[in-house]
């Protein structure tokens, strides 16, 4: 019986360290006419979105809790607008130099993993718009 148990095992085994491993969502941007923002937002917090605009003017967003959203807002200027996004996910990593941070109580011995992308969108006409609709009209 122990012949017929042990291939069963190393099969388990085998099967088990060759399945792909499960990660975790991805944030996906969406956008309608005037707001930029992610979906699919699971287990981030203490996000920071930066765009910068086609002009140079660099706008921060933070948001603790969900996601950042990014809005158009006065005189919009048609253009390419690119955007970092930094979070912190919900897996946590051992510190491997910890410091003093000088504050009473126990020191902390992990931080949280960051999350970071980066991207653009593109604004015509005052809105934003998915660049693979727009079509040219011959003549």
């Amino acid at each position: 019986m122990m012949k017929l148990l042990k291939p069963t095992l190393v099969s388990l085994a085998l099967a088990c360290a060759t399945a792909p491993a499960v990660q975790a969502a991805e944030p996906v941007e969406q956008h309608n006419s005037n707001a930029f923002w992610f979906v699919n937002w699971i287990g981030l917090s203490n996000a920071t979105l930066t765009v910068a605009e086609p002009n140079g003017h660099i706008v921060k967003i933070y948001a603790e809790d969900g996601t950042p959203v990014y809005q158009l807002k006065g005189e919009v200027q048609d253009g390419v607008y690119r955007y970092e996004l930094s979070a912190a996910t919900d897996k946590r990593v051992k510190i491997v130099n910890p410091i003093d941070t000088g504050r009473e109580g126990e020191q902390p011995d992990t931080r949280a993993v960051p999350y970071y992308t980066t991207g653009h969108f593109v604004v015509e006409r005052g809105v934003i718009i998915t660049p693979e609709e727009v079509k040219e009209e011959e003549g």
